[in-house]
């Protein structure tokens, strides 16, 4: 989920807009409302997000700390005209980017994928790893070959991706894949896309790496390479 805090309704809207049609759930706010709901959000919606773009407001220094304080998730600036001055300053008060306006989606979405792989938050190397996402609209790699998924599907195997050091809930899993503020779509449907992705990756791995545990959510196992290469002999010497 990307959030967009500008004071300018027409710029959320249409940052709002571009981001849906891409397959990605994006929230906007202006500059007062957001410094309120950040600081009082729960943990879990906070962790849902996968960036902040931080346009036209008021303090986006301050704006840029409170996001510190709560999240390691990318934070880009966005400027209708960069000057080094402020460029630095926003560097300074901990922006990961600074961009100029007009800027496509896709761009931004490649530049918050740099921003996390340079992070860490991806820890294991995407080479040694049975799946590799690239969150720029290209299919994951599965054993070395692409796999097509659904895009609901796909963005809840990136964040089972970014977050596979840990178990992550069906809600949480819900706000990153729908959004913190989409109330007419119950989260149980991530059930069933969990379902229809654990049939597509087992059909590739020839076995489930999708472990679940009730009350507790949802984590990617034995997606090393020599983890799956050796699940995939048992299997074969089981037949």
């Amino acid at each position: 989920m990307i959030v967009i805090v500008d004071d300018r309704n027409l710029v959320t809207e249409a940052f709002r807009s571009s981001f849906d049609r891409e397959g990605i759930p994006a929230a906007g706010f202006s500059g007062g409302d957001f410094e309120g709901w950040v600081e009082a959000a729960a943990n879990e919606d906070v962790m849902a997000i996968n960036a902040f773009l931080i346009g036209q407001c008021s303090r986006p220094d301050i704006l840029a700390r409170v996001i510190k304080r709560r999240t390691a998730a990318a934070i880009i600036a966005m400027k209708d005209h960069k000057t080094l001055a402020s460029t630095l300053e926003l560097f300074a008060v901990g922006v990961d980017d600074v961009i100029s306006k007009p800027c496509h989606v896709r761009e931004i979405l490649a530049r918050i994928e740099a921003i996390s792989r340079r992070s860490g938050i991806e820890r294991a190397p995407q080479d040694e790893t049975a799946i590799r996402i690239f969150r720029d609209g290209r299919d994951p790699l599965v054993c070395g070959e692409a796999l097509p998924l659904p895009r609901r599907e796909l963005r809840i195997l990136e964040f089972l991706v970014a977050n596979q050091s840990r178990r992550v809930t069906k809600s949480q899993i819900f706000n990153s894949v729908y959004g913190l503020f989409d109330q007419e779509i119950d989260e149980n449907v991530i059930e069933s896309h969990i379902s229809k992705l654990r049939r597509r990756l087992r059909g590739r791995l020839g076995y489930d790496p999708i472990d679940s545990k009730r009350h507790l959510g949802y984590r990617l196992v034995g997606t090393s390479r020599s983890d799956a290469e050796g699940a995939m002999s048992e299997l074969a010497a089981a037949v």
